[in-house]
């Protein structure tokens, strides 16, 4: 029996039109569950089990107010009744690429002409003018285009403070050249797509072996000291066994890898046909499969919810490699409660990335215990400086999923034609 917990707001996954939605529980599980007057009723499983309460997860706000409808997702950019201000903001540099992913929320490959440098110099003013200096370059594939050096170099002569590439790695390692100008430009970090250390993963959700390709844009970017931040798409029965093994070649790869940023298949964009619930994995599928596939390195105490979206969206958990092990450094005080009345957790989220992702040359020796079992501490604060990784993870939503309540409190978004716009809204797509 169907037990609803919350009502929210959602859209049609054939029209996009909002609709009433309610969140519901079913034994241990949780839906959303919404039915459009013109093409019936949906249901899609949001949260499975009960070995992390979805209840529990996070400190959650007063759910939308029914009587006064939000704008969202109509209004975008960001309607006024938008909760989170921006953490990072995507700019899309260009449509094309140089793979065809089946899973791509983009649906890249396309044929438009990419906007000009001077166009994007504009948006990047624009943003920093609003306070807006954490940008991620992204497309399609941004490394298609011959002038990303350029494009890296106008984002910091506009006061970005943060510059990330957003990339399947797969010219990074090719054109080491390319990566070097990449560097000397201002590049602050890449977040790479990689899903999996097996290449039949890549030849089911990329259509070719990549493994090879991944690793050599790995030690590119290592190179020229730009951090790497791993970006597995997980998908059910094609690479969620693999995740164990993401995670320890990011701890053997360290410090040229910074971290794994794990990403629960959303279906927007290119994919086949409407998802079923099978299709799907949850948060805590996630976080149970990370202390069962790492023998209990990591655990799911290790991790705390989304402080800078909605505590449904994602997860975090902070940690230094050493040469022992690996040490949680995850704040137990934290608060994980959503958008802190403050109003400064998108700045907190901006400092963490930009201090945990970045790469940073050591300056003391390996050791960082005495003989009495006494820390060095200035030793131990460099290597978690140097050494620091991150493993985090965002569920994004799709027409099926999309939860206007966590769509409120988004803090990545997209600006595009003067807008800034939530990510889910930006590549939501009809089934």
């Amino acid at each position: 029996m169907a037990i609803i917990t919350q009502n929210t707001y959602s859209v049609c996954p054939k029209c996009l039109k909002r609709i009433p939605a309610s969140i519901t529980k079913q034994g241990n599980d949780f839906f959303i569950e919404k039915s459009c007057t013109d093409h019936g009723s949906f249901s899609a499983i949001i949260w499975r089990g009960d070995v992390i309460p979805m209840e529990g997860w996070g400190n959650y706000q007063a759910p939308v107010n029914e009587d006064r409808p939000p704008d969202c997702p109509d209004s975008c950019g960001l309607c006024p009744g938008h909760l989170q201000k921006t953490c990072c903001v995507l700019i899309e540099v260009t449509t094309r690429c140089n793979l065809k992913c089946p899973v791509c929320f983009a649906q890249s490959g396309g044929t438009t002409q990419d906007p000009s440098i001077s166009e994007i110099m504009d948006n990047f003013e624009k943003l920093v003018r609003n306070g807006n200096t954490f940008i991620q370059l992204s497309g399609g594939e941004p490394t298609v285009r011959n002038d990303l050096p350029e494009i890296v170099a106008a984002a910091k002569a506009a006061g970005c403070e943060n510059i990330q590439l957003n990339s399947n790695g797969i010219r990074l390692g090719q054109d080491k050249g390319f990566t070097r100008a990449l560097a000397q430009a201002g590049l602050s970090f890449v977040f790479m797509q990689f899903d999996g250390t097996e290449d039949v993963i890549y030849e089911k959700l990329r259509g070719r072996p990549l493994f090879a390709e991944k690793q050599a844009a790995i030690e590119s970017c290592s190179d020229e000291m730009i951090g790497v931040t791993l970006a597995p798409t997980l998908v059910p029965g094609v690479n969620d066994h693999n995740i164990g093994d993401i995670l320890r070649f990011g701890f053997e790869h360290s410090p040229a890898v910074r971290g794994v940023h794990f990403q629960p298949v959303s279906y927007f964009g290119r994919y086949p046909r409407p998802p079923e619930n099978k299709d799907r994995i949850t948060l805590p599928e996630v976080l149970c499969a990370i202390e069962r596939q790492t023998m209990g390195r990591v655990n799911i105490s290790d991790f705390l919810p989304s402080a800078c979206d909605h505590p449904r969206c994602g997860f975090h958990g902070d940690f230094v490699v050493l040469p022992e092990g690996l040490m949680k450094l995850t704040p137990k005080n934290q608060t994980n409660a959503c958008c802190q009345p403050d109003g400064t957790e998108h700045l907190k989220s901006r400092n963490f990335v930009s201090r945990r992702w970045r790469r940073a040359a050591t300056q003391s020796t390996e050791q960082y215990f005495d003989n009495d079992g006494f820390i060095y501490l200035d030793a131990f604060l460099d290597r978690v400086r140097t050494h620091g990784f991150t493993i985090t993870a965002m569920a994004f939503q799709d027409a099926y999923t999309l939860d206007v309540e966590r769509l409120r409190r988004c803090s990545l978004h997209v600006y595009k034609d003067g807008k800034t716009i939530p990510f889910c809204v930006r590549y939501l797509t009809k089934c």
